[in-house]
């Protein structure tokens, strides 16, 4: 079954906040796509598109982008935040689409798809997807690694200890590795013409008070504030705390590198 997440004004605010958007992987889903035609590409369908700034990205490549959502809050924000003339959101779930067979050149789902029914929703995207359309799937994995000179390996000793502490409250849908879902997903789709790409790198410059806020959005993280909250801002404040020592500066507004292992399938439908 699909789950219902991020339905809490305060999390989906915090999610636009610190969230990262991959730009970089925009350019090889065209890529992949082929030249377009007429200068433009007509029509994309992101599936999940939760706050919107990954949906936007597609706007200069696509005739009309729609954005769907099963979150009602991410949808209201997604239209609050990211006006663009050639973009729409709806709030729908991603096995049940608003839109005609076999008309869609582009359906993508960005950090989204392990939430979705799987099977349901692949059979959903072939349904949309025209002759040569594609499928594009991508999503992070929850260990993103922190650089800052000399004090690199300490600083990724404390993040393991962040992610430990919130294993417990993990959901027990995305099993050990949400990239083994992906690869699933991929390994059962009937297209012949696809790619895998276990670990793109994407690398931003963040504080750290940022990169708290990011691993404060995760579900997990979020399980563990409704079950006790004076728990959760502990272990976020104590995790800081580390942060800066390592670092061995006062401030967590403090820049550093923040990487995030990306990884993705395409595949074009015959």
């Amino acid at each position: 079954m699909a789950f219902r997440l991020y339905e809490e004004k305060d999390h989906v605010g915090s999610y636009l906040q610190y969230r990262v958007t991959p730009h970089e992987l925009i350019a090889k889903i065209m890529d992949f796509m082929g030249p377009m035609k007429q200068n433009k590409f007509n029509l994309a369908v992101d599936v999940g598109c939760g706050n919107g700034k990954g949906t936007v990205l597609l706007a200069h490549f696509f005739n009309q982008v729609h954005g769907t959502d099963v979150s009602p809050a991410q949808e209201e924000l997604a239209r609050a935040t990211n006006p663009c003339q050639n973009v729409s959101y709806r709030q729908r779930p991603a096995e049940e689409l608003p839109f005609e067979s076999g008309q869609v050149d582009l359906v993508t789902a960005m950090t989204a798809a392990h939430w979705f029914d799987r099977q349901e929703f692949l059979k959903e995207a072939d349904r949309l997807l025209k002759p040569n359309g594609c499928l594009a799937l991508l999503s992070n994995t929850m260990d993103m690694e922190l650089e800052y000179g000399d004090a690199t390996s300490n600083l990724n000793n404390v993040c393991k200890e962040f992610y430990a502490a919130l294993l417990p409250f993990k959901n027990p849908c995305l099993g050990s590795s949400s990239s083994r879902i992906y690869l699933e997903i991929f390994d059962s789709c009937p297209y012949l013409d696809k790619e895998w790409n276990g670990c793109e790198k994407v690398y931003r410059m963040v504080t750290v008070n940022s990169f708290i806020g990011l691993v404060e959005t995760f579900t997990s993280y979020q399980k563990l504030k409704h079950q006790d909250a004076a728990e959760a801002k502990r272990l976020s404040d104590a995790i800081r705390s580390k942060l800066l020592a390592a670092m061995q500066v006062s401030s967590p507004d403090t820049a550093l590198t923040m990487v995030v292992k990306y990884f993705y399938m395409l595949a074009c439908k015959p």
